[in-house]
C-alpha cells in the first residue's frame, strides 16, 4: 500500500487521483496491502509469494497484457526487482494463462535516463519490441499524474519529472 513512511492511506488516494488523470477508474485499481509485501527499498519480497498474488489478479481480471519493470526495476528499487523477477517466474514456469504476454520496460543508464526527449532517436536506434513516444500532451497528462503523488515527490523526483525520458519515451521488450 506504499506504507514505506506511514503513509499508506495517502498514497492510496494519491494513486487513485494519478489514475484518475490517466483516464483510469478506480474501480479498476488494486492496491495489494500484504504484510510480507512491505513497501520498503531494503527489502527484497518472497517471488512465490508475490507471484501467486500477481497469478490470482491476472486470471481474476482476465489479464493478456502485463507490463512491468525489467530486471533493473529502472531505478534499481528492489521491490521493483522483486515484481519483475515474479512475473518472470511465471512465464518461465508457463504459469501464465495462454494469449497472456508480458512487456518489461527497458531500464537504462543514468545520462539516458535524464535526457529527456533527447533520447528518443537513441530509443529509435536501439533494438525492442515495442516503443512509446509521448506527444507534448501525453507528456504533459503524464506529469500532473505524476504531481497527484505529492507525499513522494520529494527533490529529486521533481527532477525526475522535468527531465526523465520516461516522461517522453518508453522502450519495451517483450519477455
Amino acid at each position: 500500500s506504499g506504507n514505506y513512511y506511514n503513509q499508506g492511506e495517502i498514497r492510496k488516494k494519491e494513486l487513485e487521483q494519478s489514475c484518475c488523470v490517466l483516464g483510469i477508474p478506480a474501480s479498476d485499481v488494486t492496491v495489494i496491502d500484504h504484510r510480507d509485501l512491505p513497501d520498503n527499498p531494503a527489502v527484497e519480497w518472497d517471488i512465490h509469494l508475490l507471484a501467486t498474488i500477481v497469478l490470482k489478479h491476472i486470471e481474476a481480471k482476465n489479464i493478456n497484457l502485463v507490463v512491468t519493470f525489467d530486471a533493473g526495476g529502472v531505478s534499481g528499487h528492489s521491490n521493483h526487482i522483486s515484481l519483475y523477477s515474479a512475473v518472470r517466474y511465471l512465464h518461465s514456469e508457463g504459469k501464465l494463462p495462454e494469449g497472456c504476454r508480458v512487456l518489461v520496460l527497458e531500464s537504462v543508464n543514468l545520462l539516458r535516463k535524464y535526457i529527456s526527449f533527447l533520447d528518443v532517436p537513441i530509443s529509435c536506434l536501439l533494438p525492442r519490441d515495442s516503443l512509446f513516444i509521448l506527444t507534448e500532451e501525453e507528456t504533459e497528462q503524464a506529469k500532473r499524474a505524476m504531481r497527484c503523488h505529492r507525499s513522494q515527490l520529494l527533490w529529486f523526483r521533481h527532477l525526475y519529472v522535468l527531465f526523465s525520458r520516461y516522461m517522453v519515451v518508453n522502450s519495451l521488450r517483450l519477455l
